[in-house]
């Protein structure tokens, strides 16, 4: 009986310095590890657009839109949405943004990845229904213009 109280105490012991840890560094991780991928992607497409174009015709194959049209959609949103999620301004809006290429990725391109995309709309969702958190300039904003945090 009195393993099970020890081992319980451990537990409460660890728990309580595990809340310790700030929540704000989790969300800066949160949003570094979703939008160093899509900035990569979107920087890999410039550095061969020609590449992008063809990845977009043969591969992806969107509807509705001209390959050459979604390459450069695509591309724009990589580049400024992880920008805005990263520094936390206009967090929400670049979450938004990122969260329905993720959800285009998934349903229309690449339906076996669902356990990373899955992962990357935990993310994004997170951020849109709580925003950025304390290490953002949407926080810094707020608390500035607003008085609040």
């Amino acid at each position: 009986m009195s393993y099970d109280n020890g081992l319980i105490a451990r537990l409460d012991r660890l728990r309580t310095t595990a809340r310790r840890f700030p929540l704000s560094l989790i969300e800066l991780g949160m949003r570094l590890a979703v939008g160093t991928t899509f900035f990569r992607s979107g920087m890999n497409k410039v550095q061969s657009f020609d590449t992008a174009i063809t990845l977009f015709r043969e591969e992806y194959r969107l509807p509705l839109l001209p390959p050459e049209l979604a390459a450069y959609m695509g591309t724009a949103v990589e580049l400024t949405a992880p920008v805005l999620l990263v520094f936390g301004l206009f967090a929400r809006l670049g979450a938004a943004a990122l969260l329905a290429m993720t959800l285009t990725i998934q349903f229309l391109v690449y339906p076996e990845n669902w356990p990373e995309h899955l992962m990357w709309a935990s993310i994004l969702a997170y951020v849109l229904s709580r925003g950025p958190g304390a290490l953002s300039i949407d926080r810094v904003l707020a608390f500035n213009l607003f008085g609040r945090k």
